[in-house]
């Protein structure tokens, strides 16, 4: 039976272009990453949220990474940051009390971060809305947790299971070359700091 490819390899076969390729990451690692998400114990809205920015955080650093076989590690520790920090950005939303001292509201100590990650939602959704339906659709459903099977998506979306694959990489593709991603992946740097250099340039 063959051996199933190396991580690097995978990693460099989907920079060049390689649809199965990042077909491969991202069946091998979704487990991963939904596992790291769900120990957080966030809602099924907020964990579909932090799923799609670490995946969208992939598409936007893939050609980054200096060291592929750290994939699985940097996809945890995202997964972990992203979710710490919609968690912090929710409790930063907590109520005050309108009888209170207004000395008693909640101090941000880090207000960039909780913009930097609006602004990352606001570029996913925008890119997600440039697609075309029926493929948004499907990218929202393999980001769904608890997972869904291809026989559900197939079943939900009217396609065969075989096109699922296939079809995902061409979305997947579109939403990396989509105006809203470009766009973010142009100014991202200028707004984010430490911690992104351990496999990334």
């Amino acid at each position: 039976m063959d051996q199933p490819p190396e991580v690097a390899q995978l990693v460099a076969a989907a920079r060049a272009g390689d649809a199965a390729a990042w077909d491969a990451l991202v069946d091998r690692y979704l487990p991963l990453v939904t596992a790291v998400i769900r120990r957080l114990r966030l809602s099924p809205s907020d964990a579909d949220d932090v799923n799609q920015t670490v995946w969208l955080r992939l598409v936007e650093h893939l050609d980054g990474l200096r060291e592929p076989q750290a994939l699985p590690g940097w996809l945890a520790t995202t997964a972990r940051n992203e979710g710490l920090r919609l968690i912090k950005r929710r409790g930063r939303d907590l109520p005050v009390d309108p009888g209170g001292s207004a000395l008693e509201a909640p101090v941000e100590s880090d207000p960039g971060a909780a913009l930097v990650q609006d602004l990352r939602s606001h570029a996913l959704r925008e890119a997600l809305a440039e697609l075309p339906p029926k493929r948004r659709e499907l990218l929202l459903l393999l980001l769904a947790d608890p997972p869904l099977s291809y026989d559900e998506i197939s079943a939900r979306l009217g396609i065969p299971k075989g096109s699922i694959g296939p079809t995902r990489a061409r979305a997947l593709e579109q939403l990396r070359e989509s105006r809203a991603l470009r766009s973010w992946i142009s100014d991202e740097p200028a707004m984010l700091g430490g911690g992104r250099d351990v496999i990334l340039d």
